[in-house]
């Protein structure tokens, strides 16, 4: 027969409600005390009657995750941290994916109103805010990612980008670089947007010409085609910055099939600082957007508002750095790009 929960306090010697509140992490507890239940609760092998607590309650010890698209290395690293951060917290984790499609968006917020989560984090921007309205309308607390604005239910954690472009910028001008290339990642998409223009600001800070922008699309064939392009457009582009690390790897790649070397011949700079960005070849220099704490701000932001009746929405901001790895280096002294790769001799400008 399972063990029950009165059993576990009368081991322990405590009441039923504080088992549940060590258990369910709904009131603080003393440590000692805390650690005298959880002893217990190993030895008798006791384990939570979810689905009871779900009838009982109307809510399940899950909070959700919707993201656009697993391929795309930003989010399993976040995955894995909001999961972690979860699990510290006693919570499951319900994760849904839209693939950027709006009919498989609309199957995932009924998901997680179906199973009665706690609260969702959104952490892609392509989602209707009608279906934010659905959550917060069952009483499901939201928090979303670069999206705001806040308000009860509702929190936004917005990716401040200004230090890590201002830190990108004043590094490309200290190798003697001038002329700056920019592949966006795609435009319909706000963080894209808001990437681009914190950057043109922070080059536009520094005293340079603003960057010549090409659109691309994140991914590594994107960089690819986006670096070819932006090169027979601008071939006095010395350095390149892209919306995303993927987009980064492209780029390098054309480079080499265009016959330059990276960095000697062009800089390139990605932004995320996915896990494989260091391994790669050369490791990429790039604006960081760290996973671990944007998990754990996403959790900590859904507990706000799950533990009290107000739901009181709010904005964190998550901070991002540049990371100098080998993709970028001094402006080369002897050859444009374009000279270079069509085996010419004219000096750089």
């Amino acid at each position: 027969m399972p063990v029950q929960m009165k059993e576990v306090a009368r081991r322990a010697g405590v009441s039923i409600s504080t088992v549940s509140h060590v258990l369910n992490d709904t009131r603080p507890v003393a440590p000692v005390t805390r650690d005298r239940v959880l002893r217990i609760v190993r030895e008798l092998n006791y384990y939570k009657n979810a689905f009871g607590r779900r009838l009982a309650r109307g809510s399940s010890d899950a909070v959700g995750l919707i993201i656009s698209d697993i391929e795309n290395p930003f989010f399993p690293e976040l995955i894995r941290n909001f999961e972690t951060a979860a699990v510290e917290r006693g919570l499951d984790t319900l994760i849904c994916t839209t693939n950027y499609s709006a009919e498989r968006a609309q199957h995932a917020v009924r998901r997680m109103i179906e199973n009665r989560v706690q609260g969702v984090a959104v952490m892609t921007s392509q989602l209707d805010p009608a279906l934010v309205d659905e959550l917060v309308g069952a009483d499901v607390p939201v928090v979303r990612l670069d999206a705001g604005p806040t308000g009860r239910g509702r929190g936004n954690i917005r990716v401040d980008y200004s230090t890590g472009a201002a830190e990108a910028a004043r590094h490309l001008l200290d190798g003697g670089h001038r002329r700056i290339g920019f592949i966006t990642g795609p435009l319909q998409r706000v963080s894209a947007v808001t990437f681009q223009n914190v950057l043109v600001e922070a080059i536009a800070a520094c005293g340079l010409p603003l960057p010549h922008i090409v659109e691309g699309d994140n991914t590594m064939d994107g960089g690819e085609a986006g670096l070819r392009r932006l090169l027979e457009q601008a071939p006095d582009c010395t350095a390149v910055m892209c919306g995303h690390d993927m987009a980064a790897l492209g780029a390098v790649r054309a480079a080499r099939e265009m016959g330059l070397s990276v960095p000697e011949d062009i800089s390139i700079v990605g932004a995320d600082d996915v896990a494989f960005a260091r391994y790669a070849q050369p490791p990429l220099t790039t604006i960081r957007v760290p996973r671990d704490a944007l998990g754990r701000m996403a959790v900590e932001a859904l507990r706000t508002m799950i533990r009290s009746k107000r739901r009181p929405g709010r904005e964190s901001v998550l901070e991002t750095r540049l990371i100098v790895r080998r993709s970028t280096g001094p402006r080369a002294s002897r050859l444009s790009p374009v000279a270079f790769a069509a085996g010419g001799s004219a000096a750089a400008p």
